[in-house]
């Protein structure tokens, strides 16, 4: 057995070591750092700086070298001097991290964290990201930046959940090797914050499906056109408020160099409703029916048409606005 094949053999008690840790950490989306949660070990440089040091003392003893001793002990004071102006150069900070945006699963959600800085110097080459499950070590990814004396900056640290549904925001790691590079310290950091990951909108969804007739109208079923825009549309007349107005329809028609307007006949919208329906959308699993519910929802909300949304065990009359389109998209979120 290889040296690599034991050490994937580890992983999953590093894994379970790090959950455990974690969880000792009770979540907060501000964290002062203090000597309790900054540790401090030497890198690899630092290792070998200390290995060096050594040589050079044994060699100066055995030679009696008065220089060697001047060169070994002005090495180590260096050093040990780093140690400390690395371990105070997080020590004091605190960090703060902004409720995040939802997002649709595959995108990116966008984690904002202020450092502020209260002491009378700067702090230099502080990496701030997501923690890794490969191990504390692994760096990569890192957000590195400088706080100002007396004040604070803001960094954006990205994350990939993979999948819909709530969320905890992953624990983060703030880092510095400042100022030689031989000391690495460190915060492992629980957030508490939580974020909902939308469904993924279906790429290249089918038309809306058709308007279904209220009562009294049951001869009035609405139509949809291959290009997923509803029917329901009229000439422009003078005095029609601009909520009525297509405006991408607008801007298709100033694109070819016509000025014609478009207005949602009012009426034909009163005899029909658009229902996003979980049963009959066509897709066949769960997963792919919210992802074409989704990016019908957008399509509609596109086009400022009212919709209604139903999905087993609940149902959205229908109607617009954000606060309507953020109630569905959280209810497929969590379906």
């Amino acid at each position: 057995m290889g040296l690599f094949d034991r050490i994937n053999l580890l992983a999953p008690l590093r894994q379970r070591l790090r959950q455990w840790f974690l969880n000792r950490l009770p979540p907060s989306d501000t964290l002062t750092l203090t000597q309790r949660n900054v540790y401090i070990l030497p890198t690899r440089p630092g290792w070998m700086l200390g290995f060096t040091l050594m040589l050079l003392l044994v060699a100066s003893i055995n030679y009696q070298l008065n220089l060697g001793y001047l060169l070994t002990f002005l090495l180590a004071g260096s050093a040990v001097v780093g140690m400390h102006v690395c371990h105070s150069n997080l020590r004091g900070l605190t960090l703060h991290l902004a409720p995040p945006l939802s997002m649709h699963a595959g995108q990116a959600v966008s984690l904002e964290v202020r450092l502020a800085n209260e002491r009378r110097k700067p702090r230099f080459g502080i990496g701030l990201g997501v923690s890794s499950h490969r191990g504390s070590r692994d760096d990569d990814g890192l957000a590195w930046l400088d706080v100002p004396a007396q004040g604070s900056e803001t960094v954006h640290v990205a994350w990939a959940p993979d999948r819909r549904g709530r969320h905890g925001t992953p624990a983060l790691t703030a880092v510095t090797l400042f100022p030689l590079g031989t000391f690495r310290v460190w915060t492992i950091w629980r957030t508490a914050a939580q974020v909902i990951v939308f469904p993924a909108p279906e790429q290249q969804p089918p038309p809306l499906p058709p308007g279904e007739p209220q009562p009294g109208h049951a001869a009035a079923s609405a139509r949809s056109s291959n290009s997923g825009e509803f029917d329901g549309v009229r000439a422009y007349r003078r005095g029609d408020p601009q909520k009525t107005v297509v405006w991408k329809k607008a801007a298709q028609a100033f694109a070819a160099g016509r000025d014609d307007l478009v207005s949602r006949d009012t009426l034909a919208m009163q005899r029909q409703q658009l229902w996003l329906d979980h049963a009959t959308c066509g897709a066949a699993d769960l997963e792919s029916r919210l992802s074409r519910l989704t990016a019908w929802l957008l399509m509609a909300d596109e086009q400022g048409l009212d919709y209604g949304l139903r999905l087993p065990g609940k149902e959205f009359a229908p109607d617009h606005g954000a606060a309507h389109k953020l109630q569905c998209l959280e209810a497929m979120a969590l379906c």
